[in-house]
């Protein structure tokens, strides 16, 4: 049979998959359903059609998982707001929904058997003193033709215009931004942890964070974890993992505005020395001002340039890292770190690489690589710092496979 949009099918909803659908089949057909849970029936309503699979909301829910509940925000659902592909499932589903997807991607493409549990972060408290699902401190809402301020739908550049985002910051809730008209394209909201929300009119401005015992000082525009508990969650596992002695050397490898590296620097203290690499500009100009005082050394360059040498110099080493190193903290992009990367970081001599990874799919490759160059996967630890979305952070602690 072949599906075309808007095309209605009634399914049995499979697992969960990277991306926040669920897999179904009808006729042959692979569907990727939004809106659904594992052994649902659901009528589903094809939104996209490729080769070979398509995409689909689940409309009508048929019969229903005991881990369905009603969405908490109204402008979530199918051909609503893209932002939260989970509000219909409840905390412990969101949790179990997103451990699936890590453990398969791990055995697809790392072959590990990988035990996965997802951990919480604290609760944000909201101005009243209660628990507040708003944990987003960094809001983009995008304009409409007509100025109403929204976000987007699914994979499209349409905008929902809304009165409310719930899980944005409960500071950023109370800007008047929502309620009026705006002029320009889009509206940026940032909630630093050190002042009052605001709406974004210059990304230069430089705001504070603290985490790791350290105060940064970065522009606001630049990376900051965007839930207000991820970077002392994520640097206190990485510190964990690695568990670093006086006198030992690091790398902090896409170190942004210096979080990882500052918490390894208090643990190598003055006799060792941590090297972070950022290609940002005004990443590394806010980590040259928040790591002055400690023992780190900044290289401005892109991590693949600092650790490889280039094309046709093999055996002359012209990279700007040369081990051997202690430690390696990985940072990369959702792309992940790639061959080259993993490559050079296999053979610095480390005795521990903890790789902190927003996306599954690309943790799961480069664990594959460091696996094939003689490294095993000694831990790894998930958290929920994208509550109601099907992201989650992994921690993973990389060791050679003779230790």
């Amino acid at each position: 049979m072949t599906l075309l949009e808007l095309d209605r099918v009634e399914v049995t909803v499979g697992a969960p998959a990277h991306g926040g659908h669920c897999v179904a089949r009808h006729e042959g057909m692979v569907l990727f359903v939004r809106h659904a849970l594992p052994g649902e029936r659901v009528i589903a309503e094809v939104t996209e059609v490729h080769r070979g699979y398509v995409r689909a909301d689940a409309v009508e829910i048929i019969e229903a998982s005991p881990d369905r509940v009603p969405a908490p925000c109204p402008w979530s659902g199918p051909n609503a707001c893209g932002g939260c592909d989970l509000q219909h499932a409840s905390t412990s589903a969101q949790a179990e929904w997103k451990a699936s997807v890590v453990r398969e991607l791990l055995a697809r493409f790392a072959q590990v058997d990988q035990v996965v549990r997802v951990e919480q972060l604290p609760a944000t408290v909201g101005a009243d003193g209660q628990p507040d699902a708003g944990w987003r401190t960094r809001v983009r809402y995008t304009v409409d033709a007509e100025g109403r301020p929204g976000l987007r739908k699914h994979r499209s550049h349409e905008v929902v215009p809304i009165e409310r985002c719930m899980i944005a910051y409960p500071g950023i809730r109370s800007l008047p931004v929502l309620n009026r008209t705006w002029s320009a394209d889009a509206v940026e909201t940032v909630a630093p942890s050190t002042e009052p929300a605001f709406v974004m009119t210059d990304p230069a401005r430089p705001i504070v964070e603290h985490a790791a015992g350290h105060e940064f000082t970065l522009s606001a525009g630049g990376f900051w974890q965007v839930h207000p508990y991820a970077a002392q969650t994520l640097a206190d596992a990485v510190i964990e993992q690695l568990a670093p002695k006086v006198g030992e050397t690091a790398w902090d490898l896409y170190g942004g505005a210096g979080l990882f590296a500052a918490a390894v620097a208090d643990h190598v203290g003055v006799t060792g020395q941590v090297t972070l690499v950022e290609s940002a500009h005004d990443g590394v100009a806010a980590a040259r001002q928040n790591l002055a005082k400690l023992p780190v050394r900044i290289v401005e360059s892109t991590v693949e340039r600092a650790l490889v040498p280039p094309r046709g110099r093999a055996g002359r080493s012209s990279a700007r890292l040369r081990g051997p190193v202690d430690l390696v903290v990985l940072d990369p992009p959702r792309t992940g770190a790639g061959k080259q990367v993993v490559t050079a970081i296999a053979a610095s001599g480390a005795r521990a690489v903890s790789y902190v990874a927003c996306d599954p799919a690309a943790l799961a490759r480069d664990v594959a690589t460091f696996q094939g160059l003689g490294w095993r996967l000694a831990q790894l630890r998930a958290f929920d710092c994208f509550p109601f979305t099907h992201h989650v952070e992994c921690v993973a602690l990389l060791l050679p496979a003779r230790s």
